[in-house]
């Protein structure tokens, strides 16, 4: 089966029991017709989120559910459905509902066209139109100028969950938490290519955020400078041959 998959659909969800029908719903919808599964990861939800994705693989074939028994956050979430997945090509998306589905495809394209170069490992939606507060807009437009001038990652939105990437270059980047919001800088620190789209960006279904622009930056002054290290102490072989 994994041979015959195009793509594998991996969403961290916690508490997101409002929102999990519909987003499941949109993305067999925006992947209709293609060989894909989506893997909803339950980050140890304490609402009724793990018993309606359990409810909504009678509909689905496609959906597979995996849950965490411990709540470890959104990049181990993210991990987890990766290491489960069996397609070569993961896409993922925000549990939250904000990001479209429909823009997977165009993803999928741009990274696995004819002529895309060599490296090319990752295609990163950029939230054209946010649809989020001006002070969270504000929040993450400052943190996004820092962490740009420090990593020279190229990347304006680190925020977007809308990604696709080769599933055996997502798995060769080093876990630590938070690490979703370096996916450029570590991709390229690797030596692959990234490359970014605009996509589209919704307001909220149901529930509400999980950050705040004071936790966030909180977090980000401890990540940047370990990022920032990690990658500098980066060793590149310039290419592997078997003799």
């Amino acid at each position: 089966m994994a041979e015959t998959l195009e793509l594998s659909v991996v969403v961290p969800m916690h508490n997101e029991a409002g929102n999990a029908g519909a987003l499941v719903a949109e993305i067999a919808a925006a992947l209709d017709g293609r060989a894909y599964e989506m893997i909803m990861v339950d980050d140890a939800s304490t609402d009724d989120t793990r018993a309606v994705l359990a409810a909504l693989k009678a509909d689905f074939p496609a959906l597979r559910v995996v849950s965490h028994r411990l709540n470890a956050g959104q990049s181990r979430a993210i991990r987890t459905g990766v290491r489960a997945a069996r397609g070569r090509v993961i896409g993922t998306l925000d549990g939250d509902g904000q990001n479209d589905p429909a823009d997977l495809p165009a993803l999928y394209r741009a990274l696995t066209r004819v002529d895309a170069p060599a490296d090319l490992a990752m295609v990163m939606g950029r939230r054209a139109s946010r649809k989020d507060t001006a002070w969270k807009r504000f929040g993450s437009r400052f943190a996004n100028s820092i962490r740009k001038r420090l990593l020279h990652d190229d990347c304006d939105d680190a925020g977007c969950g809308t990604k696709v990437i080769k599933r055996d270059a997502f798995l060769s980047l080093p876990y630590f938490d938070h690490m979703h919001r370096y996916m450029p800088a570590l991709v390229k620190a690797e030596g692959f290519g990234v490359e970014f789209m605009d996509v589209n960006h919704r307001e909220r279904m149901t529930g509400r955020s999980k950050y705040t622009n004071f936790g966030r930056l909180w977090a980000a002054l401890s990540d940047l400078r370990g990022v920032t290290w990690l990658i500098r102490r980066r060793r590149k072989p310039g290419g592997i041959d078997e003799i």
